[in-house]
């Protein structure tokens, strides 16, 4: 097996990280972030006032059914669900646990218990997925903005317009600074190349790009964050490592169908493990238990067990 890629952290932290997203756009005080990019995305068929976060873990309605980990849930001023997830390797049924996870969103709006008047007066769900390392079975297309909805196949009018799916293939949007015309584009080359750069470029000086840089510092983050995003950049490089020497191997050997499932179900089981990982460094460095669950959102069951 080759030598494992650990590179350390640059200036700023990056963005497409499990942590360091969530540290971005997942926290009350930095709001007005994802507004922001969200508002970006959405090019003026939504406009987003505000956002109120809501616990990432949704329950089925049976024991069976298990849990659905969302990298963000939030629901907006009038009351519409958007789920952001940032996918970083291919995953086996990608776009069908898309429909699962907007499904229990709308399913779960129905009233529990006891019957009342509700007439099936539903919120808006929306999905908006950043896919770092790969497409949606479209390569030969360059577009990287993909928006969906339910729609007449035969004259492609709007259907329902409160259920929508945006996928933003980041391997495909190369423009350079040059390119970049809209707060989209900046938006989105930030994001893939922030963790690269050593200083907020003069195009960028906006207060909402000067707050995300100045959140992104590496040397703005407190110790307890420090420790968290080193391992959860260690585990994406080991992750990626591994997976780019199966695929080598199983490439060589005519074996790719096989190896590209066993990478599948591995993706799948990435999130816990890279938690798992972060919270037994946390513990190496003495840090308290329930501060451990807390940045984790493991269980401090499972935390002690580590």
């Amino acid at each position: 097996m080759p030598d494992k890629i650990t590179p350390g952290p640059g200036k700023y932290i990056d963005p497409l990280v499990d942590f360091a997203f969530k540290k971005i756009f997942g926290s009350e005080p930095n709001k007005d972030l994802l507004i922001a990019f969200l508002n970006e995305v959405f090019r003026g068929r939504k406009h987003i006032i505000d956002l109120v976060y809501d616990k990432n873990e949704h329950h089925g309605d049976i024991k069976e059914e298990g849990a659905a980990i969302f990298d963000l849930l939030c629901t907006g001023d009038d009351g519409e669900k958007f789920l952001i997830e940032v996918q970083r390797g291919r995953q086996g049924y990608f776009k069908e646990r898309s429909l699962f996870y907007t499904s229990r969103l709308i399913s779960d709006q129905a009233p529990k218990g006891r019957r009342t008047e509700w007439a099936y007066k539903l919120s808006g769900v929306y999905l908006v997925a950043l896919l770092e390392d790969f497409t949606l079975q479209t390569e030969k297309s360059t577009e990287y903005l993909h928006h969906i909805c339910l729609c007449n196949i035969e004259t492609g009018e709007v259907f329902y317009d409160k259920l929508g799916y945006t996928y933003i293939e980041l391997r495909k949007f190369v423009k350079t600074e040059g390119d970049l015309e809209t707060d989209l584009d900046k938006w989105l080359y930030v994001l893939k190349n922030m963790s690269h750069m050593d200083k907020i470029p003069a195009y960028l000086r906006k207060p909402i790009f000067d707050k995300l840089f100045n959140i992104a510092e590496y040397t703005n983050l407190t110790k307890e964050e420090k420790t968290m995003y080193d391992s959860s950049l260690k585990y994406k490089w080991d992750n990626k490592n591994v997976l780019d020497y199966a695929l080598k191997e199983g490439f060589e050997k005519g074996i790719e169908k096989g190896i590209e499932k066993g990478i599948e179900k591995g993706i799948e089981k990435g999130k816990l493990e890279e938690a798992k990982e972060i919270a037994r460094e946390m513990k190496k460095d003495g840090l308290p238990i329930a501060q451990i669950s807390k940045f984790t959102k493991l269980s401090i069951e499972e935390i002690e067990k580590l």
